[in-house]
């Protein structure tokens, strides 16, 4: 382990939370008077014993983390990947030693720089310029390292005009910008960045990646969390999953991606529906042109999607649609049957519908899909995020330059030329 920044052993993490029993409709000055005795009888019994003080009749024990370890070599970009409440960001905060575990341990080989939540670390009466000396200190900057990377701070920050205006005056994406340039500039050994950069603006969050992509390239180790799986995957060199405080994979980047969407293809109780169920879509599939499921695809390529159906009665006039949304919820495309005028009459029973796609022209990122089928203007079915789908350049690619979704949703076959007039 000696070459490694980073060792996890047996990390694990557990938090107590209290549940409320159920209440009678009606209760009485006496019960109500003894229920609060009990309760500030615990309180007061945790605070002695120096335990976390909680509310409620219950008390469970909750591991957020729970038998993780995993090792990071010098100048690896690791990404970590998991849906909400995976246990990402407790990870990172235990890593960067604002939370201490449970159980386990951590061995870290150099300074470590993190940025969680915006603001961290930051005093809202002071201004821009105050905290950037402050930030800089509890990263563990001296005043003459910070002063001698002053300007350059500043001039990534992009808040020049704000330097001396306090923070508590600052959006959020303002806080984001001024922490993230403190912590880059720190040179640590180990960057820890977590989705917070979300709140940033597209140009900003470019200068982010280009900065971590630097760090990295000086042999520097970054941590990154993130939900847009198109940034992982361009930034990070391996990978982990995690999913109910556990590693449930590991590997490079695009096999952790794949593991990720493929956990997301199981589900066959689709709760974020709305219709009135005469016709019923019982289950989807994406496959490419020679009839393989697919979860990723190349940009560009031939897709095939499929509707397994129910008709509990005859319908005329049913429109069938396929939506491809960002993982913020921004509408990229919609594939409507109307377009074309394909209106159906289906008789009651199973069915299958299909729409053929011969160029799915989105550029590199993940996206969810919502389907619909309705007719005459009334919903019969539709639910939302159905799947998601990632699409990745192809590996011949020709692209000199990966492009990426802060130049549109996209991208088409075109060609460049100049001619010059003659004189």
């Amino acid at each position: 382990m000696s070459d490694s920044v980073i060792s996890v052993e047996n990390l694990s993490k557990s938090y107590l939370i209290g549940h409320q029993g159920p209440r009678e409709r009606y209760s009485s000055l006496r019960d109500s008077l003894a229920s609060g005795a009990k309760s500030m009888l615990r309180k007061t019994r945790d605070l002695a014993m120096g335990k976390q003080s909680l509310q409620g009749d219950s008390i469970e024990e909750f591991w957020a983390l729970k038998d993780v370890s995993f090792e990071v070599k010098q100048g690896e970009v690791l990404g970590i990947i998991g849906r909400n409440g995976a246990g990402k960001s407790t990870l990172l905060k235990v890593l960067s030693r604002i939370t201490e575990p449970t159980s386990g341990r951590v061995t870290l080989n150099g300074r470590i720089a993190s940025l969680l939540e915006v603001g961290t670390g930051f005093h809202p009466e002071l201004t821009g310029r105050e905290n950037l000396y402050l930030n800089g200190a509890i990263l563990g900057m001296s005043r003459k390292e910070i002063t001698r990377k002053f300007d350059e701070i500043v001039d990534f920050a992009g808040v020049e005009k704000f330097l001396d205006t306090p923070v508590k005056r600052y959006s959020s994406g303002m806080y984001v910008r001024l922490a993230f340039a403190v912590a880059a500039h720190l040179e640590p050994e180990i960057l820890v960045v977590d989705e917070v950069l979300a709140v940033g603006d597209a140009e900003f969050q470019k200068k982010c990646m280009g900065k971590m992509q630097d760090v990295a390239k000086e042999g520097r180790t970054v941590i990154f969390v993130s939900h847009d799986l198109n940034a992982v995957n361009r930034l990070c060199s391996a990978g982990i999953l995690l999913a109910n405080g556990k590693i449930v994979f590991q590997g490079t980047t695009s096999e952790v991606i794949n593991a990720y969407l493929a956990t997301g293809q199981t589900q066959t109780d689709y709760t974020q529906r709305i219709g009135n169920g005469t016709i019923k879509l019982l289950s989807v599939n994406i496959t490419n042109s020679t009839g393989t499921d697919v979860d990723c695809i190349d940009t560009g390529a031939e897709i095939i999607v499929n509707f397994d159906c129910e008709a509990f009665q005859d319908q005329e006039s049913v429109m069938f649609s396929i939506c491809f949304n960002t993982l913020e919820n921004v509408r990229i495309a919609t594939f409507y049957s109307s377009y074309y005028g394909k209106k159906f009459i289906i008789k009651s029973g199973r069915f299958k519908a299909t729409c053929h796609i011969p160029k799915l022209s989105l550029m590199p990122g993940s996206y969810n899909i919502t389907t619909a089928i309705d007719a005459k203007n009334v919903m019969l079915d539709a639910i939302y995020d159905i799947k998601i789908i990632h699409v990745q350049l192809p590996n011949e690619s020709e692209f000199l330059t990966p492009p990426d979704t802060r130049q549109g949703y996209y991208l088409e076959n075109f060609d460049w030329s100049v001619k010059y007039r003659q004189s």
